[in-house]
């Protein structure tokens, strides 16, 4: 992170939901994660944080992997030089997976950015920090893992009861006669 060179340390607010329920409300998760983020780096003012006006929201969208439409944004203002920190409201909003963290990380290394957890407090910078960073990663990567776990039982189960989980519904001469489909 740059300090002390008395120039101003752009932030850069990322939020993330994984389902668009709620999204259309006028207050929802992505400005309650803006708001607290937004408030961390006005107290961060003494040491020069301002956050950029670009919006980083990705509402609807699995933290399971980087397809995201605005994480793919930030990450190109992160390589244009644009960003000097990534303010997040708890990390995994940026990423729920190990390796995709890992790779974030390096690619924040390489460009001088650091990244910031408004309910999670640690430092990158030494070995505990990025001891304690993979243990909480660990955590939302087993937590990702289970939900999904539950998802395929409860469709396993209801299959076995007759019910229909979505998808296209087949007939018996739909599948014989439609050899596309």
């Amino acid at each position: 992170m740059k300090t002390g060179s008395g120039k101003p340390i752009r932030c850069a607010i990322y939020t993330r939901v994984s389902t668009d329920a709620g999204l259309e409300q006028d207050f929802n998760s992505l400005d309650a994660q803006c708001d607290a983020s937004q408030a961390y780096i006005r107290s961060q003012a003494h040491a020069g944080w301002i956050a950029l006006r670009a919006k980083y929201d990705d509402g609807g969208f699995s933290g399971g992997n980087t397809d995201r439409p605005a994480l793919q944004r930030l990450l190109q203002d992160v390589q244009s030089g644009k960003v000097d920190v990534i303010v997040v409201y708890k990390i995994d909003r940026l990423s729920r997976a190990l390796m995709d963290f890992s790779r974030l990380v390096e690619l924040f290394d390489r460009h001088n950015v650091t990244f910031v957890s408004v309910t999670q407090s640690f430092n990158t910078t030494t070995s505990m920090g990025r001891l304690t960073l993979n243990i909480l990663l660990s955590f939302a990567q087993f937590e990702r893992e289970v939900i999904g776990e539950r998802i395929r039982d409860k469709f396993a189960a209801s299959r076995k009861k007759g019910m229909w989980m979505g998808g296209f519904v087949r007939s018996a001469t739909m599948s014989r006669t439609a050899s596309w489909y």
